[in-house]
């Protein structure tokens, strides 16, 4: 059976007429045809814009160099690519990174690969995501010990369904394009892969790729199945070439083996050299080696549904000080000199603790999950210190619940009953004297404001929308009340 989606013909597979997209430099944009002012006239700052604009307009940004200069680069499979990448002669390159499908959220490993997306962006150059509807039903190998576990199709739909909506949030649904390489793999048989793509693959090249390589010498061992993934991934590569004009591919150090499986298909089958290109961005490690993007309770995911905006920032508001200043460089967009200058203060006197953790939660935080993510984050985070004036309300103390302990009780067993014996009950105090000690040195405080005399009880009011109270001892004890309407 051949494929609906795409033709597999040697016509569609020979041809030398690969698709390029239409570039025009309009001549009022280029640098030579910038128009001169007098001097006096360039205090003039509309003009002045006008002027940087129109000359700017002529030569892109170098996103390699960004990239290099930030410490996000690894490899790329030709120095071409970072002169495609400033040579104003040259169309905008159309660049996609790979996503498979296997979890309903994206995680902390898969930013690396939205950041350089979105570099590439900024630096004026199309971007498209690809969601491997198709891969994940065989499973990437790359830097795994085991095989993947086989997802159902139900799963697969949800799962594609949920990283769509996170990349079109965070990228911007109208600056990147999302495709679905099920699209496309869902009618090509057996047959037509191994006549048309699999006779230009070397067993040997595949071997020696270093995921194949280290699953082979496992106990474990590889399946074929996995073995096939990289010239998969490989002819994705080369259909969106063709089809969409896309030239380079990124991803991370560990995809090098997959990406070049493509570059190579490019080079054999359209019969073009130094046409496609490959980038990978180096993986996100600490300090000490290990992997950057896991917490006590699992993988940091990057959707609001599956972890709160405000657990996201504070696991970056507790990143160590000797990983702060190269996670500024690597995940956000802050002007190298605004880092350099943050670096520089940490080594004053006086440099109030935190202060770089803070500006990084807060970039990738407002990256991530908007400036409404933001908001709720830093209101949530000011919530947890006693004696804030945010106004608590359910949604933020829902947000601070999965970190605080909590306890619950009946409305009316709730009501009027005095602080003193509700800091008992929840807990949060072993006896009635510690309770009225703590509360006497002004330690003692409820939904974020001291309790000044023992004789407070709890008022309706007091209740947060009639189903949470939050009470503090000191700091860093809380408890938080839930409270419920049944008797």
């Amino acid at each position: 059976m051949r494929m609906a989606a795409v033709s597999t013909s040697r016509t569609f597979l020979y041809s030398h007429h690969y698709h390029s997209l239409p570039f025009i430099v309009p001549s009022f944009l280029t640098a030579s045809r910038a128009p001169r002012f007098h001097r006096n006239n360039m205090r003039n700052p509309i003009l002045l814009s006008a002027v940087r604009c129109l000359q700017s307009s002529s030569r892109r940004q170098n996103v390699v160099d960004i990239l290099e200069e930030r410490g996000l680069l690894e490899s790329l499979t030709s120095e071409q690519l970072r002169h495609a990448c400033s040579d104003p002669s040259l169309p905008p390159l159309k660049v996609y990174c790979g996503f498979d499908p296997t979890a309903e959220s994206l995680h902390l490993g898969n930013l690396l690969g939205l950041i350089v997306l979105s570099w590439f962006q900024r630096c004026g150059h199309k971007t498209v995501a690809l969601i491997g509807g198709a891969t994940a039903r065989v499973g990437d190998p790359s830097g795994k010990s085991l095989e993947r576990p086989e997802l159902d199709v139900e799963t697969l739909s949800q799962n594609t369904s949920g990283i769509r909506n996170t990349v079109g949030k965070i990228l911007g649904s109208s600056e990147v394009s999302i495709l679905n390489n099920y699209d496309w793999w869902k009618e090509v048989t057996l047959l037509d892969f191994l006549k048309d793509v699999g006779r230009f693959a070397r067993v040997g090249s595949m071997m020696a790729k270093e995921s194949v390589k280290k699953r082979l010498e496992s106990e474990q061992g590889m399946s074929y199945t996995e073995f096939t993934y990289q010239l998969l991934q490989g002819y994705d590569f080369l259909y969106l070439f063709r089809s969409e004009g896309i030239n380079v591919q990124i991803g991370g150090s560990d995809q090098w083996g997959n990406i070049t499986a493509g570059t190579e298909l490019i080079r054999k089958i359209l019969r073009a050299d130094d046409v496609a290109y490959g980038l990978t961005f180096r993986l996100l490690l600490k300090s000490d080696g290990t992997k950057f993007g896991k917490s006590e309770d699992g993988a940091i995911w990057l959707s609001p549904s599956m972890l709160s905006p405000y657990k996201f920032y504070q696991y970056f508001f507790s990143v160590s000080d000797a990983d702060v200043v190269r996670f500024l460089k690597i995940l956000t967009f802050l002007d190298m000199n605004d880092i350099k200058q943050i670096e520089s203060d940490m080594k004053r006197p006086g440099y109030q603790a935190n202060m770089a953790q803070r500006r990084l939660a807060e970039e990738v935080t407002l990256f991530v999950h908007g400036q409404d993510g933001l908001d709720e984050a830093l209101k949530a985070t000011e919530a947890m210190r006693p004696g804030a004036d945010t106004k608590l309300d359910w949604n933020t103390m829902q947000a601070i619940s999965e970190d605080v302990p909590s306890c619950s009780f009946p409305y009316h067993q709730v009501l009027d009953l005095s602080i003193v014996d509700l800091s008992v009950s929840s807990g949060l105090f072993d006896s009635k004297s510690a309770a009225r000690r703590l509360l006497k040195q002004g330690g003692l405080y409820l939904n974020n404001s001291r309790v000044d005399s023992e004789s407070k009880r709890i008022e309706p009011q007091d209740i947060v929308d009639g189903k949470l109270l939050l009470l503090s001892a000191g700091k860093k004890n809380k408890v938080l009340v839930r409270i419920s309407s049944s008797s």
